[in-house]
């Protein structure tokens, strides 16, 4: 079985790409190579952030990889937050802090159209290919439902039933999701290699 990285620590991310991929690949995590650094992501956009990763794992621990990096692009915000989105508020990852500076940001505007747009990169060998997922929506004025991560409870997709990501069930969010449209085209790809 090939092994390949995706360099991420998050269990739940594994897990679904685990599950997509069934027994065709070994997908390892990052603690599972030893990899505990925090990779700079220092691009301007959220393509060059998923192809420093990737090729940070490949530098460094010899491994085939691909990454994701994620930003909720605003249009009243000029794409604001954008590759800045998960440290919009500080360097700190604080989700509460970013949707305050959001909401703070969006007082008074009537045009609210945002989207969601996820990156990943895969680097196989020395070519790199990449997959792109998106989610257009609007930005609400407050916070509805109390599920997800991020920005999720203020971002309500233009498809769907009026509920916010954080008022959906992982599986009715990942099925509209920016994430899951550009994991099943990084699935397709692979799985079209075997």
């Amino acid at each position: 079985m090939k092994k390949i990285v995706f360099a991420t620590n998050n269990p739940h991310k594994l897990q679904e790409l685990r599950q997509m991929l069934g027994d065709r690949y070994e997908i390892l995590g990052l603690n599972d190579i030893g990899c505990h650094e925090d990779i700079p992501e220092t691009g301007d956009f959220i393509e060059e952030n998923a192809q420093i990763k990737a090729r940070y794992v490949k530098e460094h621990y010899g491994f085939d990889c691909f990454s994701d990096d994620t930003g909720l692009e605003i249009d009243a915000m000029n794409g604001e937050p954008g590759v800045r989105s998960a440290r919009f508020a500080g360097p700190g990852h604080n989700s509460e802090a970013n949707i305050d500076k959001v909401l703070f940001r969006m007082l008074g505007v009537t045009k609210r159209t945002a989207r969601f747009r996820t990156a990943i990169a895969l680097l196989q060998g020395n070519e790199m290919h990449m997959f792109e997922g998106k989610v257009e929506g609007v930005i609400l004025t407050e916070r509805r439902g109390q599920g997800g991560f991020g920005y999720d409870s203020i971002f309500q997709p233009l498809e769907g039933d009026g509920s916010t990501f954080a008022q959906m069930s992982p599986e009715e969010k990942n099925r509209i999701s920016h994430r899951g449209r550009a994991v099943a085209r990084l699935v397709e790809f692979l799985n079209s290699q075997q």
